[in-house]
């Protein structure tokens, strides 16, 4: 049985500021390592609950966060960017669920840290089929399209609950619970290390066991809609070819699945870069 771990860097413990995610400042060192404290917590949980293989996808920013001189020997990690599958690289080999380690709440969730979707930066709101979505909800579609299922998630508890609106009963692992966007009750590593592993653990059990969710299915055709935020951004989008104009700063397009979604999303994300 394949694990795959998809770790982002927002939700890891003790992160409430951007800087402790941003490559280049000083506080981000300290934080990669908590990164893959966290992943590691994952990894042990995942092998005990009875997984076969584990793999790791980094998926923050460059996907070069994870320290793996200091990775669980037995994971395989996915590095670097672009690639095929972004935060879930790895889920086309064939995986049988898919953990949430790190992840953040959508853009404009109320006291979530570091709440954005893909681009804070760039992108106001993402909806498919005309609910909102965040990055738990887009990777997990894509997951769901290659019939794995999002078994666990760690973050905050605004991440936590809104991957309960859209996986159902998946485990949970809230490391920090946040007062605002940047502002939190964070709990040790020491601590946190511990609910990773037992959530982990816990959901590769039910998964064995046939007690799992199931696997996220979105009904085609899919309409992608991106909320940019600025309205250049919204103009470059639109040379997309398959794009129209909805309002304002609102880009659609229309899709079979959500292979094509995923990557036109991100195609309209760096188009509106410039």
């Amino acid at each position: 049985m394949k694990i795959l771990i998809a770790a982002d860097m927002e939700g890891v413990t003790g992160v409430v500021h951007w800087d402790q995610v941003s490559a280049g400042h000083p506080e981000y060192a300290r934080f990669r390592r908590l990164m893959t404290g966290d992943v590691n917590a994952a990894i042990r949980g995942a092998f005990d609950g009875g997984a076969g293989e584990v793999w790791v996808s980094d998926g923050h920013g460059s996907g070069r966060n994870i320290l793996i001189e200091e990775l669980d020997p037995r994971a395989r990690l996915n590095s670097g960017s672009p690639a095929p599958f972004s935060m879930v690289q790895g889920i086309e080999q064939g995986m049988a669920g898919v953990m949430f380690v790190g992840y953040h709440a959508r853009s404009g969730a109320q006291n979530a840290i570091l709440d954005h979707t893909w681009s804070d930066e760039r992108v106001a709101r993402v909806w498919i089929n005309d609910r909102q979505f965040g990055e738990s909800g887009l990777n997990g579609a894509l997951c769901g399209h290659f019939g794995a299922p999002v078994i666990m998630i760690s973050g905050d508890q605004t991440v936590c609950a809104e991957a309960r609106e859209f996986f159902g009963d998946v485990e949970t692992a809230v490391v920090k619970r946040a007062a605002g966007r940047i502002a939190a009750e964070c709990l040790p590593p020491e601590v946190t290390a511990k609910l990773i592993y037992q959530a982990a653990r816990q959901a590769v059990e039910r998964l064995s066991a046939g007690k799992a969710p199931l696997p996220l299915q979105v009904e085609a055709p899919i309409r992608l809609a991106v909320d940019f935020n600025h309205s250049e951004m919204a103009d470059r989008a639109m040379l997309f070819p398959a794009a129209r104009r909805l309002a304002d700063r609102r880009v659609e397009v229309i899709l079979d699945d959500m292979v094509s979604v995923h990557a036109v999303f991100r195609l309209l994300v760096t188009l509106a870069r410039g």
